[in-house]
């Protein structure tokens, strides 16, 4: 007892109280943002629990005292436990897959009385921890493809088991965790891989129906192909240090494609497209003989990589064309600026782009917002809460919530850098990457530069679960942090 006594104060004396002004600020201009985003006009109780207001008063409550709850617990029970919570929370995702209730499509809420409570949310700081353990063992090697691959499979269950309740948006969320893999010495050509796909998609998707210099050929696909080969050859240059060879095949390739646009343009009208697609053969067969001649499996990898963008991108347009359900495919159209619909999926961020553009540089103040007090905005209380900060508190009060999150993220970076063991660090860097997730991803839907996938902004959207999911994260991180220094016994 003696010893739990001495132990308890050397905990607040080395709490990070930096992030735990932020936290707190942040909760502070969440709750003006719900007070604003779910105001009616001549309503005097925002206070009473009748209004989303109130009960975000104490929803706050409850995080605050969770919070200090976390802190009073042994912080080696998050390390002995990791695996327990985590197999809880996947059962649990698991089975709310069959709740028979339904909230607008989506099967992710459990219903306990009069309290709804979405798993989801919870299942972060869960695959988090059980990560966290997983990769800080002493024999655990990122670069070994099984340690590597286990590591995935704990963050892709409970991902899975949230796609099948219908939730992409939070089941997006935990390709984050990739960022903390990537931290850990993950090979930055996953990071590349994954961007260069999406590069493919929207670049292939949004000029399908361009037509090339009067030829039956289709820029998007023309394009896509030729970032296959730049890709490629730019890794074969950087990874297997062939600057001859890539330079050489480079300048065959775009001798080969100009003549070929030319033949097509001037003489006999064909699809380009052939071509690329002949010299991506080519040049695939190219580092098969590549590896077989100089054992070099980096010419194998990069083989695979040019084959698995060329079946990605087809599957990309048929999966869009012939799998995706109709509002997914606008919503995607809408995004690349294929169709408009201001009276459909686009009509969100429309109007959470004339709501922002309201508030101009000051905003018009407090509870004094139009477009959010007519309720223009659907979902401007959740997803769509930023919306209300650029109103009232214009560029200067948005920025301001921006340069607080920035913060909060630089926080956590400092603290994750200075963990003295490997399980304190992989965890604070898996919650940094779900935070700036969660920021980018809702601060661009709002702003129609980013899909709109339906995830909360951390601590300002109205509702308990992710406000408490998000005080978990950050503050079983701030008790591992503030034990950094203590001697064990």
């Amino acid at each position: 007892m003696d010893r739990i006594a001495d132990r308890q104060p050397s905990v607040f004396r080395s709490l990070d109280w930096w992030t735990i002004g932020i936290y707190l600020a942040l909760l502070t201009f969440g709750w003006l943002s719900v007070c604003g985003a779910s105001y009616t006009y001549g309503e005097t109780e925002i206070f009473s629990l009748a209004t989303n207001s109130g009960k975000q008063i104490l929803w706050i409550g409850t995080s605050i005292v969770l919070g200090f709850v976390i802190l009073m617990l042994d912080d080696r029970l998050y390390d002995s436990y990791a695996y327990i919570i985590y197999m809880v929370l996947v059962v649990l995702l698991f089975a709310t897959i069959f709740n028979p209730v339904s909230t607008k499509g989506s099967h992710s809420w459990l219903v306990l009385g009069p309290v709804k409570i979405q798993p989801a949310e919870f299942a972060k700081f869960a695959t988090a921890l059980a990560v966290a353990k997983f990769m800080g063992g002493y024999d655990f090697d990122i670069h070994r493809w099984k340690d590597f691959s286990i590591a995935c499979a704990i963050v892709f269950v409970p991902m899975l088991c949230i796609v099948g309740q219908s939730e992409t948006g939070s089941a997006l969320v935990y390709l984050s965790f990739f960022l903390m893999f990537y931290r850990e010495g993950m090979t930055g050509s996953f990071l590349f891989t994954g961007v260069a796909l999406v590069v493919y998609f929207v670049v292939g998707i949004k000029y399908e129906d361009v037509i090339l210099w009067a030829t039956p050929t289709s820029v998007g696909k023309f394009a896509v192909m030729l970032l296959v080969q730049l890709f490629t050859l730019g890794m074969v240059w950087v990874f297997c240090h062939d600057k001859k060879g890539a330079l050489t095949l480079f300048s065959y390739s775009v001798l080969i494609t100009v003549g070929a646009l030319f033949l097509s343009h001037y003489w006999l009208s064909f699809n380009v497209f052939w071509v690329q697609l002949a010299l991506n053969v080519v040049l695939i067969g190219w580092l098969c003989y590549q590896w077989l001649r100089r054992r070099m499996v980096r010419y194998l990898f990069i083989a695979g990589f040019a084959v698995g963008s060329m079946v990605f991108f087809n599957l990309a347009d048929y999966v869009l064309n012939n799998v995706m359900q109709q509002h997914q495919r606008t919503r995607i159209n809408v995004l690349l600026g294929l169709d408009e619909d201001l009276r459909g999926a686009g009509y969100n961020v429309h109007q959470s782009e004339i709501a922002i553009g309201s508030g101009g540089l000051r905003g018009k103040g407090f509870l004094n917002g139009t477009q959010t007090k007519l309720k223009y905005v659907p979902e401007q209380d959740t997803d769509f809460i930023f919306c209300t900060v650029g109103e009232e508190e214009g560029f200067v009060g948005s920025a301001g919530v921006l340069l607080l999150f920035l913060a909060l993220i630089l926080r956590l970076i400092h603290l994750a850098e200075r963990q003295p063991f490997a399980f304190g660090r992989i965890y604070g860097y898996c919650v940094l990457s779900i935070f700036l997730f969660h920021v980018f991803i809702n601060v661009g839907m709002v702003l129609g530069l980013t899909p709109v996938i339906g995830i909360p902004l951390p601590f300002f959207s109205y509702g308990g679960s992710s406000l408490w999911g998000f005080t978990l994260l950050l503050f079983i991180f701030l008790r591992i942090d503030a034990s950094r220094e203590m001697t064990r016994s």
